[in-house]
C-alpha cells in the first residue's frame, strides 16, 4: 500500500526582506505608513511607522517619528525617535537619535547612536494582525521640497 503524507503546513507569514515602495529624494511626507512590504526613505518622513517588513532608510533619508517599528531596519541616513525591530543595522552614515528595543544590532564603524539599547531574545512589535496582512499604505499629504 502506499503511504499518504500528511499534508504539508501552511507556509509561516515572512516578513519581505526587499525594497517595494520608494520615497524619494525631495519628498516631504508626513502621516502614517503601515501594512507588509519593504520600503526606502530618501526624502523627509515625519510621522508614524509600522511595517511587517524592511524599513531602509538610505543616506538622504530624514525620518521623525515616536516610534518606528518593523522587522527589519536599516539606517544610513538620520532617524529622531525610537526604533523596535527584530533586526537593525547602523550603517556607517547612519545617525540614531532615540532609544532602541532589538533581537540583532550591528553597526559600521562612524555609526552614531544616542539613546540606550535594549536587547530581547524575541521583540514583540505589537503590529495589528490585520495591518500586518495588508499592502503598503500611507495616510497624509506628500509635498515636494520646494513647497516648504
Amino acid at each position: 500500500m502506499l503511504k499518504r503524507n500528511p499534508p504539508p503546513a501552511p507556509p509561516a507569514v515572512t516578513p519581505v526582506e526587499r525594497v517595494t515602495s520608494v520615497l524619494g529624494q525631495g519628498i516631504n511626507w508626513q502621516g502614517n505608513l503601515r501594512g507588509s512590504g519593504g520600503v526606502r526613505i530618501e526624502g523627509l518622513f515625519e510621522g508614524q511607522i509600522a511595517l511587517q517588513g524592511l524599513v531602509v532608510i538610505g543616506e538622504t533619508g530624514r525620518v521623525t517619528c515616536d516610534n518606528l517599528r518593523a522587522n527589519n531596519v536599516i539606517v544610513a541616513g538620520s532617524v529622531r525617535g525610537n526604533i523596535t525591530a527584530e533586526k537593525l543595522e547602523i550603517r556607517s552614515t547612519g545617525r540614531v537619535w532615540g532609544d532602541v528595543v532589538t533581537a540583532a544590532f550591528t553597526t559600521e564603524e562612524g555609526a552614531f547612536l544616542r539613546g540606550q539599547i535594549r536587547m530581547e531574545e524575541k521583540v514583540e512589535l505589537e503590529l495589528d494582525a490585520a495591518e500586518a496582512t495588508r499592502p503598503t499604505t500611507v495616510d497624509s499629504a506628500a509635498t515636494s521640497s520646494g513647497d516648504r
